[in-house]
């Protein structure tokens, strides 16, 4: 069965789909392409259909990381696809999440999955362009969440 992982942040142009690169990176460099699908979306439709952030393109070229995915609004079937983690990007979008479909044991922070930091929520860099200290922060829970999903699923 293949494991999904979907991260989600307000408007999947920042930091969910530099989450999404960053984690695709690492899956595709521990040779489980075939047995992890990664995807992003926003919890609201602001920024639907737009490329992502350039400050996030931006990050992730300079660490040598293609993506070119747009913008989507995460839906009602990304919580009922079989095994799956719903990884946000802070606690917000968190309670924004359990209102609209309920408590989903699937759901986590992306932080609780990092060594080297003690902060619980990924800051949005859109208004305070500061996404090199997201990547860092992004790069940090991925490898966990890598870590804790290889060990879980036994993979």
């Amino acid at each position: 069965m293949m494991v999904r992982v979907l991260f989600i942040c307000l408007g999947n142009i920042c930091r969910s789909p530099m989450a999404e690169a960053v984690f695709q990176k690492f899956v595709d460099d521990a040779g489980l392409t075939d047995k992890i699908s990664v995807d992003s979306a926003g919890t609201s439709a602001y920024h639907v259909g737009e490329p992502a952030h350039p400050g996030t393109r931006r990050v992730l070229a300079h660490h040598d990381i293609p993506y070119d995915g747009r913008a989507r609004q995460v839906n009602i079937e990304d919580t009922q696809n079989g095994k799956s983690y719903l990884i946000a990007m802070d606690s917000d979008n968190v309670a924004e999440l359990n209102r609209r479909f309920g408590e989903l044991p699937s759901l986590h922070r992306l932080l609780d999955f990092a060594d080297h930091t003690s902060v619980h929520d990924v800051p949005d860099p859109y208004y305070s362009d500061n996404f090199d200290y997201v990547y860092r922060l992004v790069e940090d829970g991925c490898q966990g969440l890598l870590q804790t999903i290889r060990t879980n699923e036994a993979i």
